[in-house]
């Protein structure tokens, strides 16, 4: 596993759980929006495996859950040996994806090594190709979300949105092709001061209030649907 960050307590990564997150180097997108351009890029310093579990074991009695999120996950070889590690340890187990490895969330979910899932939809079907920034097997990716919502498991879909990049017809398009999943969320996109893309820092956003009435069109779609 080769981990690039390590937050130590978060209120908001795992619904109603005290948990830590942690952030694995590398990802096999490159959408120009992403925050973390250091760990997507490899670039990030690595911090030893053993030294997040050591941690983890002796926060055992003040946090619930483990989130680990990216980059991708999912590329790293030895995640779900790594999440069994986790498992050992009595944790709740949230994987955040991008949708592109299907067999890998299928056999964290066959080996009941997870317990709450979050994929990623970044724009319409055919509009993935053109802006992720890499080759993109859209099978998989509609794959992974097949599985994610028969996979009987707590789970959400997210959509990071900005104006230059997202109609509000995509976004509605982008909602349909998870429609039926237990929650579903915009995420109002926020400049920062390093993106994959630093074209992108100066970006106009859409307005939360935007964003709450584009939602109302397909809030039925979905058990929660909203913005944060």
């Amino acid at each position: 596993m080769l981990i690039g960050g390590l937050q130590k307590t978060t209120l908001i990564d795992y619904p109603d759980k005290v948990a830590a997150t942690i952030f694995t180097i590398g990802c096999n997108f490159r959408c120009s929006f992403c925050h973390n351009p250091e760990i997507v890029k490899g670039i990030s310093r690595v911090i030893p495996v053993s030294t997040v579990l050591n941690f983890l074991k002796k926060r055992k009695n003040l946090t619930d859950a483990v989130c680990i999120t990216g980059g991708e996950p999912t590329v790293q070889n030895d995640l779900i040996s790594f999440v069994g590690k986790l498992k050992d340890l009595d944790y709740l187990i949230k994987i955040d994806t991008n949708g592109s490895r299907p067999e890998v969330l299928e056999n964290l979910v066959k080996a009941k090594l997870v317990d709450y899932l979050a994929m990623d939809i970044k724009f319409p079907w055919e509009k993935y190709p053109q802006i992720i920034g890499r080759k993109v097997d859209l099978d998989s990716i509609k794959k992974s979300v097949i599985i994610i919502k028969e996979s009987g498991l707590p789970h959400e879909f997210r959509s990071t949105v900005l104006p230059r990049l997202h109609s509000e017809d995509d976004i509605v398009a982008m909602a349909e092709q998870v429609k039926g999943a237990d929650k579903f969320f915009l995420q109002q996109f926020r400049p920062a001061v390093k993106l994959v893309n630093m074209d992108f820092i100066s970006e106009n956003i859409y307005t939360k209030r935007q964003l709450q009435e584009i939602c109302r069109k397909f809030e039925d779609w979905f058990g929660v649907c909203r913005v944060r």
